[in-house]
């Protein structure tokens, strides 16, 4: 169901430029949301409270400060690329996912309080590349599964709830949604991309 991972350098190119797009989109959204005193921080989710539930997709975009976004972005980054190379669409469909899944948890399950960064779509992702090579036991996925490990095996740790103010729930529901998507992708065609 999913192809297997093959890239040539314009679709390479490509696909460096919409990370660097997406990048570029979350730092302008911070700069403006610092520019007005943070008046951004509205459109995180809020469990449990109805007018919230519409920033599931807005609060992965929106961060509390330059090290929140910086704490992100690079993760989002490289896991972003190596999405990617499963193409646009795969990366589009798995993202939309893993944000909307991730928000509805986070809306329903979460603290009081406001959860809003792209560590929950990071999650989604890094646990997307990971249980892929599970579901699918492709040499490329499996490949790309090791690289993560290897790199990023310490996020494992920020799924458990260690600090206040970090939204271990936003972790924890981005990865299980990254899981889910994973298995539907290796096993029905519409979430493959």
């Amino acid at each position: 169901m999913i192809k297997v991972i093959r890239i040539g350098l314009g679709e390479m190119k490509h696909n460096i430029g919409v990370v660097i797009f997406v990048c570029l989109v979350m730092v302008a959204i911070h700069v403006v949301n610092v520019s007005f005193g943070s008046v951004l921080i509205q459109m995180g989710v809020f469990p449990r409270e109805y007018g919230s539930l519409l920033f599931v997709f807005t609060a992965p975009w929106i961060h509390s400060s330059w090290g929140h976004l910086f704490s992100n972005i690079g993760s989002l980054a490289i896991l972003s690329g190596l999405c990617l190379l499963r193409g646009i669409t795969f990366y589009v469909k798995s993202s939309l996912f893993v944000m909307m899944l991730s928000g509805v948890l986070v809306w329903i399950f979460a603290r009081d309080a406001v959860h809003l960064g792209a560590s929950g779509w990071v999650f989604g992702l890094w646990a997307l590349t990971i249980s892929i090579a599970w579901f699918d036991r492709k040499i490329s996925s499996i490949l790309v599964a090791v690289f993560v490990l290897f790199f990023y095996g310490g996020m494992l740790y920020g799924l458990l709830p260690t600090t206040q103010h970090i939204s271990f729930e936003s972790h924890l529901f981005g990865a299980i949604s990254g899981v889910l998507y994973a298995y539907l992708s290796t096993k029905y065609r519409a979430f493959s991309g």
